[in-house]
């Protein structure tokens, strides 16, 4: 039976590693701020020489001197976490001694990431498994998939800065090219973590050989993340100019849907437009599952593709598969389209794979359809619907299961309108996502068990992640729920949640927070915030006394978490036609 100590879930922080990590930090946080310091330094020079440069003999479009290219990689591994092993891998490269170029650089550092990532491709078909271990199969199965993902988006980072003319001229790198990078970068390092989450319940040592076998990817990975959220943004802030290449195209917004807002607003809201293909299961439509219609959209498809799913329960596993983009998928309304499935941890999968539905081909919207996972309270982790598509928006949806309702895997999501219950953390993940007019509803857990809402996975100080509800209500999932609530526990150790002008129900303790791992504080760096919440359960006076809490922050800060500043949504929800609020 689970207990309230028992509250390992889905990918337990690993004790050994959580007291590694606290006697690190200190030291880590005195090397990134003597780091910061440095690379202020190297910008300036940087920004003196482009000057120099510029009232000099050359024709502009030469790359940018600092020193010697040693020295500049050296300043450019300086913001990193693994200083030694970005240096080294950058450096092992031909092309590393013929520049100074920061670009240059930075796309070195994603080469060798890449090639990191991609060693890892036979990895799981290399490794022995003792018969009839179903758990242990079905986490190398997911790792492999999960590595070709990270792969992709390692991919996509260079791909964006492809040079696009024979002679690039000088142009400011842009805010939405950096975020882009970051979000790519983020969701490549929440990959290859998910992998080893994915060990939990195994024995034998295999998650080990794997985690050892992953030390050069993760650590490049990270690398290359950190080189994009610093190094190019004090360039960028300084107002030191980048070549146009990192602007060209394919763009971050090429591959992604540029439809018509008025057109969405057709489709999405008042559903007259005509879908691609429609399901039923009465066979007035095309197909009786939803699977089927999934299969006929074209991959990489660069326009919207419809599915309409009639009134019906649907009992199938559905995966949007990478290369399905811009599905849309319509019902007739959250509680009468449901898709409904049953795998979970319990009989054997892996968390990851326990989804009744699991989306990643980018621009994906939903409308007016339901998502359940009915394993029950017993089989603990068993998630109803699992995103890793970016950009992706879900408006009047519901996620109804127990353990792990809803899996925000990675990178940018937004839900609008939409009903999500479940008992121990039913929103969880390491995706930038913001809920905005949501219903969120804990229900009664097993005996002994507590409900939790969040648990938000941040391993990297670099990744643009978290969790943000704004403008939702916490409401109890039906009159019979006894058990404590709270907002959210810390699953990483850099796990960022806020809550912002949010109706509180009752149901949720006065404490508002646990930690991961019973009495154990969590570490400093986690960053949990409310602001300006309403409701019973509001009221912070008896709030955990964390330093990674923040009981009230400023207008300023809690900003940052809106749709706006966080997502850089006014483009993509704009043409989604969903009603949102951009910011406060």
């Amino acid at each position: 039976m689970d207990t309230v100590k028992s509250f390992k879930g889905y990918g337990k922080v690993d004790e050994a590693e959580n007291r590694r990590f606290q006697r690190t930090t200190r030291n880590r946080l005195i090397l990134i701020a003597s780091s910061a310091v440095l690379l202020l330094v190297i910008a300036l020079a940087v920004a003196i020489g482009v000057v120099v440069n510029k009232h000099g003999a050359t024709d502009g479009g030469g790359d940018t001197n600092v020193g010697s290219p040693s020295a500049s990689i050296k300043a450019m591994c300086s913001v990193t976490q693994y200083p030694d092993a970005c240096f080294s891998s950058v450096s092992s490269l031909a092309e590393a001694n013929s520049t100074s170029d920061p670009e240059e650089l930075f796309k070195l550092s994603l080469r060798a990431a890449a090639d990191a990532v991609s060693r890892l491709s036979s990895l799981p078909d290399a490794l022995a498994v003792p018969a009839n271990d179903r758990r242990l199969e079905a986490a190398l199965r997911d790792c492999k998939e999960l590595f070709g993902d990270a792969a992709d988006r390692i991919g996509d980072s260079i791909a964006s800065l492809t040079t696009t003319s024979s002679k690039a001229a000088a142009v400011l790198l842009t805010g939405p090219k950096i975020d882009d990078l970051r979000s790519w970068l983020s969701a490549a390092v929440t990959d290859q973590e998910t992998c080893l989450d994915g060990f939990e319940g195994t024995t034998g040592g295999l998650r080990e050989k794997v985690e050892a076998a992953m030390t050069d990817s993760t650590q490049l990975t990270s690398n290359s993340l950190a080189i994009a959220a610093g190094m190019l943004g004090i360039l960028r802030d300084l107002g030191v100019p980048i070549h146009r290449k990192l602007l060209s195209s394919p763009s971050s917004h090429a591959a992604l849907p540029r439809w018509v807002s008025a057109w969405h607003r057709r489709a999405l809201l008042v559903g007259d437009a005509k879908p691609n293909v429609t399901v039923a299961k009465d066979g007035s439509g095309q197909f009786r599952t939803i699977g089927e219609a999934v299969q006929l959209v074209p991959k990489k498809n660069l326009h919207p593709f419809v599915i309409y799913v009639k009134e019906g329960e649907y009992e199938e596993k559905v995966v949007v598969e990478k290369s399905k983009w811009n599905v849309v998928f319509v019902g007739d309304g959250m509680y009468k389209t449901v898709v409904t499935g049953s795998l979970n941890f319990v009989d054997g999968t892996p968390t990851f794979s326990t989804a009744t539905v699991a989306v990643v081909g980018k621009g994906f919207m939903a409308r007016d359809i339901g998502f359940k996972n009915t394993a029950g309270p017993k089989k603990h982790q068993a998630v109803a619907f699992r995103s890793g598509a970016d950009r992706s928006v879900y408006f009047r949806c519901a996620f109804e299961a127990f353990q792990d309702t809803l899996y925000v895997h990675a990178l940018r999501q937004f839900y609008r309108e939409c009903d999500i219950s479940g008992t121990i953390d039913f929103i969880f993940g390491d995706a930038a996502a913001v809920f905005q007019k949501c219903t969120i509803r804990p229900r009664q857990p097993l005996a002994n068990q507590r409900n939790i809402i969040t648990a938000q996975g941040k391993k990297d100080p670099n990744q643009n992640t978290g969790i943000s509800i704004q403008a939702c209500t916490i409401a109890p999932y039906s009159a019979d729920v006894t058990a404590q609530t709270f907002l959210g526990r810390p699953w990483k150790n850099y796990s960022t949640t806020v809550f912002l002008q949010t109706e509180i129900g009752a149901v949720v303790d006065a404490e508002g927070w646990l930690p991961w791992v019973a009495g154990v504080v969590p570490p400093d760096t986690i960053n949990y915030a409310e602001f300006q919440n309403t409701g019973p359960g509001s009221t912070v006076a008896g709030r955990v006394k964390w330093a990674g809490y923040r009981p009230a922050i400023s207008a300023e800060e809690a900003a940052k978490y809106t749709v706006h500043a966080f997502l850089d949504g006014s483009q993509w929800i704009d043409q989604s036609g969903v009603t949102y609020q951009s910011t406060l």
